[in-house]
């Protein structure tokens, strides 16, 4: 019997897991359940782990795992897994890429017997850490799940740095992005900073001033004018080899 907060917890983490791919930060688990301080998020994951719930993986940075879910959920998610698939909404804030990217350079999809995967081109390393700039390689493209991608425009960047790990995100991933110049506060995004800087970090908007907000608390959040920060893309989705 899970308590009500234990419950909310559960579901939370399960639904990040399912649409991004990895499991989300203590901060947005605290906002998430309206609590006041991260030790309650801790409280009710060790609960879980406890009730055969929840695992968390050694060696890895925010990593949970769901083990199962309470009787009342598991018939529903069965059901919405037999379901046909919605085409997922993008959004993802990472931190700023320098360049501007070449229009139509969308998902290519393979051979009708291949549509389970599609070809994004893959525009370099981009600074999860201090900003660097992302140059693009022309021609090199990358394969990724089609069911990972909804609508619009996505390219794909490999990742150079530590300042994302709170977040799931390591040195030497590639995230995909969804193009697009908007985002939601919070959001995982490719940021133009100065229109010479790209880099992957989370939106914030402050009053008429826009943060870039790095997970790793050896990194300060800076702080931009809004003339001084364009958005580029937002994450909405992981790729790691072991």
């Amino acid at each position: 019997m899970l308590t009500r907060k234990q419950h909310e917890l559960l579901i939370f983490i399960d639904k990040h897991l399912r649409q991004t791919g990895f499991s989300p930060s203590f901060e947005e688990m605290k906002e998430a359940l309206k609590l006041k301080s991260k030790s309650g998020i801790h409280r009710l994951i060790t609960a879980l782990e406890e009730r055969g719930f929840l695992r968390r993986r050694a060696h890895r940075a925010r990593a949970l795992e769901v083990i199962r879910l309470p009787e009342n959920v598991a018939p529903r998610r069965a059901a919405e897994a037999s379901a046909p698939a919605p085409a997922r909404e993008a959004g993802f804030a990472p931190n700023v890429i320098r360049g501007n990217f070449a229009p139509g350079l969308s998902g290519v999809p393979k051979a009708a017997n291949e549509t389970a995967a599609v070809q994004l081109p893959l525009y370099g390393r981009i600074a999860a850490g201090l900003p660097i700039e992302a140059m693009r390689e022309s021609g090199t493209s990358i394969e990724v799940p089609a069911a990972l991608l909804g609508a619009g425009e996505h390219y794909a960047l490999e990742v150079a740095g530590d300042s994302m790990i709170e977040a799931g995100i390591l040195d030497g991933d590639t995230v995909i992005i969804r193009r697009g110049e908007t985002a939601e506060n919070g959001a995982i995004v490719v940021a133009l900073v100065d229109e010479n800087e790209v880099t992957l970090k989370r939106l914030r908007r402050r009053g008429n001033s826009i943060a870039l907000e790095a997970a790793n608390p050896r990194y300060e959040t800076r702080i931009f004018g809004p003339d001084r920060v364009r958005v580029q893309g937002r994450l909405i989705g992981l790729l790691r080899r072991y």
